[in-house]
């Protein structure tokens, strides 16, 4: 009588196992529908206007080189991201991005860190292009492309600046341009 029960009890089981696979199947998609996902294909630049001068004076006052904040850009242009991180004396950044009047980004990134690596990082795998000075406000910036920003980048005194942005180009030298240690 024992075999019998076992025989029984054993194929129920797997048919158990097969109806709880097909719920949790059922469950899952039913997540899937009703959670909201991205579709992957929208840009993660933020477009909500927020405040900087609190930030840039802070910065400023904290890290070890000259801060740069724009001067003179206009209305138009719309900060929609600020960050400063003073945490590591030997990496310090300061990152300020920004909605030209297109509606493209334009966002300036400044470390005391590696210059290279940092370049790479922030314009998400951009790389030098050879003999590609541009001359803004006097001074030589190197253009780097090839990664999901084109960069105007400038190291002076242990200090990397990076103009980026998918703005073209002459709106990168226009924020490059506006850029000043005091405001």
């Amino acid at each position: 009588m024992e075999g019998v029960a076992a025989d029984k009890r054993g194929n129920k089981t797997v048919r158990d196992l097969a109806l709880s696979m097909v719920v949790l199947g059922v469950v899952v998609f039913g997540i899937y529908l009703f959670v909201p996902h991205g579709n992957g294909k929208r840009d993660p630049v933020k477009t909500e206007t927020v405040s900087y001068n609190v930030e840039l004076e802070q910065a400023r006052r904290d890290a070890p080189y000259p801060v740069l904040g724009p001067t003179g850009l206009g209305a138009r242009w719309r900060a929609t991201s600020v960050q400063y991180s003073g945490a590591d004396r030997r990496n310090v950044t300061w990152h300020l991005g920004f909605v030209d009047p297109e509606e493209q980004y334009v966002a300036l990134e400044q470390t005391n860190g590696a210059a290279k690596a940092f370049a790479a990082q922030v314009t998400i795998g951009s790389h030098p292009d050879p003999g590609s000075g541009v001359a803004v406000a006097g001074a030589t910036w190197q253009h780097w492309s090839g990664g999901r920003y084109d960069a105007l980048v400038r190291t002076d005194k242990g200090v990397t600046t990076v103009v980026m942005g998918t703005a073209p180009q002459s709106q990168l030298v226009r924020l490059a341009t506006s850029l000043r240690p005091t405001g």
